[in-house]
């Protein structure tokens, strides 16, 4: 068996939504590629791109056989939130290997060291109760890494990775906006533990800012607080992170476009996340951690 092998144990899949990502695909699928211990599958969905994304995947699909890429048709637009997990379960439904002991939904952007899932899936073997986990998320600033502001006890949206008897217990993903909101809060009702690490061999380097979309950052921030809105989040904790975030890039504005977005969402009577003891038990959560002085960044 070469140390690039599927381990015993260790046999995890990633699925691989990505639209318009030709920037920064070659990278990512080359680091997941070289692995210490490789997937046992990886599956790209192509979500109707318009430039050579789905080109660059089919080339690591012939080079590959463990690889397989999954084209959906170009919608006309990028549909955030659900749509992201409407492609991932494109790809799901496509997996030829169901014996799975780790699943991991990843973005087509980012990157980490080639030992990350092998140092990953040592931290589940040592806690039987951690049902999800991943690294710290860091966006490149010129010279120098920015930590993205991701509480300890979530795990990062770009590369989220489960255990198997988790991933079950909870149901998978909703296919709804703030659906990694959503499946952190679901796996800690259901008895999990749920982590990021601040480790170096654990570091993701994501190569998109976090919170912003394909039309401009401040239209993304104006979208996580329509999400925070929808996943149920309590007022009180909105404007403390809105304040929170004005730390972040864009600085003050960002902040304040998370608190408009919310609040503009609650005067226009948008649905919420139709859960009603799941919105309890969140706000429960957040109250508790404003009580404590902190807060949950990203929630």
């Amino acid at each position: 068996m070469s140390e690039t092998d599927p381990v015993p144990g260790r046999q995890y899949v990633l699925i691989v939504p990505v639209r318009d990502e030709e920037r920064f695909l070659e990278a990512s699928l080359a680091c997941f590629a070289g692995q210490t211990i490789r997937p046992a599958e990886i599956v790209v969905v192509n979500d109707g791109s318009t430039d050579r994304t789905g080109e660059i995947a089919e080339e690591y699909a012939r080079r590959h056989p463990w690889i397989q890429v999954v084209h959906r048709e170009d919608r006309g637009d990028r549909k955030l939130g659900g749509g992201v997990i409407e492609t991932f379960y494109a790809g799901y439904d496509a997996l030829n290997f169901r014996d799975f002991d780790y699943i991991c939904k990843i973005d087509g952007d980012v990157t980490f060291d080639e030992g990350y899932f092998e140092a990953l899936m040592t931290r589940f073997e040592r806690d039987d109760k951690l049902g999800g986990a991943s690294g710290k998320t860091w966006n490149p600033d010129g010279d120098r890494l920015i930590e993205e502001r991701l509480a300890d006890e979530m795990v990062a949206g770009q590369v989220n990775f489960w255990r198997r008897r988790c991933w079950d217990d909870i149901g998978g993903y909703v296919r709804e906006v703030m659906w990694d909101g959503i499946v952190f809060h679901r796996a800690r009702m259901c008895g999990w533990k749920t982590k990021s690490f601040r480790d170096p061999a654990l570091q993701i380097i994501h190569h998109r800012l976090m919170g912003s979309s394909h039309r401009s950052i401040y239209h993304g921030r104006l979208r996580w607080g329509r999400g925070q809105w929808f996943m149920g989040t309590h007022p009180l904790y909105i404007l403390a992170s809105g304040v929170f975030r004005m730390r972040e890039r864009p600085y003050i504005i960002g902040g304040a476009l998370i608190v408009t977005g919310y609040f503009t969402a609650w005067l226009k009577g948008v649905p919420r996340y139709d859960d009603t003891a799941f919105r309890k038990e969140l706000r429960r959560w957040q109250l508790r951690r404003l009580r404590l002085g902190f807060l949950a960044p990203g929630s």
